[in-house]
């Protein structure tokens, strides 16, 4: 096999797996019409049609589907191999994905990752944002963060954050003008600002418990919104009350900007964790990343 055919079996693997020509090239660094005619010359090539392209989309035909098949675990093989030469190296080197919420990306994963990368050079680091729990595989990420109880059971999960807890909170001129809550059957009388999941679409129920009884509460108001940071505003405008994870609200609460109620109601959880399959084989650089991230009490 010439050395170009192998490059145009690696475009049309990343095409296969973004299901985009924007998306494959901008991971490729190269143009969309360049890797457009890559995959057309490899179809000549094999006398196979690889690929059905219509205006909004790109998914591989039968032919195509064996093809990716058979490359993805060679091609895995070939990066696992390389990362192997990596660790030879009298530094650490190699590149990291990781997908993570905005909140775990800028309180934990950019701070420790930062100090990294200033003492490894050669490490580099993709931190990809995304609301929407995302397939760390099927997206060829390294790794992804999730609350520890999201965790699928064939992951390894490694702790990075303390145990968190939701948190029911509003601003003070709103907590004036509606009072406070003392049980969550009271929210019904209240505005509640409902946040829209990004992965499903559905409205979060917000979670109670007390005394060993979970409670879930089905909440109405003005404003419903699927970013946490635009909710948070809401609540400081006082448009009513919010419930987030409280690495969003408490430091609004410290400072007074914001009051939390229900505090009795709302127990601690498993906080953030890195996690990754089972069967990754870990180089030196993503050791490392690990250890950086990993919560230390």
């Amino acid at each position: 096999m010439q050395r170009e055919e192998l490059g145009d079996l690696a475009a049309f693997l990343a095409v296969c797996e973004e299901r985009s020509f924007t998306r494959a090239a901008a991971r490729l660094g190269t143009s969309q019409s360049a890797l457009s005619h890559t995959v057309k010359r490899l179809e000549a090539r094999l006398d196979l049609r690889l690929l059905a392209r219509t205006t909004r989309n790109v998914a591989p035909t039968e032919a195509g589907e064996r093809l990716a098949a058979t490359l993805r675990p060679a091609f895995d093989e070939i990066e696992a191999r390389l990362d192997d030469l990596s660790a030879m190296r009298a530094r650490p080197a190699g590149s990291i994905r990781i997908t993570a919420n905005r909140s775990a990306a800028r309180t934990i994963l950019y701070p420790k990752l930062a100090r990294l990368m200033a003492e490894h050079p050669d490490i580099r680091v993709e931190i990809s944002v995304d609301q929407a729990f995302v397939d760390i595989v099927e997206q060829r990420f390294d790794a992804g963060v999730r609350l520890g109880e999201s965790v699928a059971r064939d992951m390894i999960a490694v702790r990075i954050g303390p145990d968190m807890r939701m948190m029911v909170a509003g601003a003070p001129v709103y907590l004036a003008r509606a009072g406070r809550p003392r049980t969550p059957h009271e929210l019904t009388a209240h505005a509640c600002l409902n946040l829209r999941l990004p992965t499903l679409g559905g409205l979060y129920a917000w979670e109670f418990e007390k005394d060993g009884r979970p409670l879930n509460v089905r909440v109405e108001g003005g404003f419903t919104c699927n970013d946490p940071d635009l909710i948070v505003a809401a609540a400081l405008d006082g448009l009513g009350l919010c419930c987030l994870p409280d690495d969003h609200l408490a430091p609004l609460v410290a400072d007074g900007r914001l009051e939390a109620v229900l505090g009795d109601w709302c127990p601690a959880f498993p906080g953030y964790h890195l996690y990754y399959p089972s069967h990754r084989q870990s180089s030196r650089a993503f050791s490392l990343v690990v250890e950086a991230l990993r919560w230390r009490e």
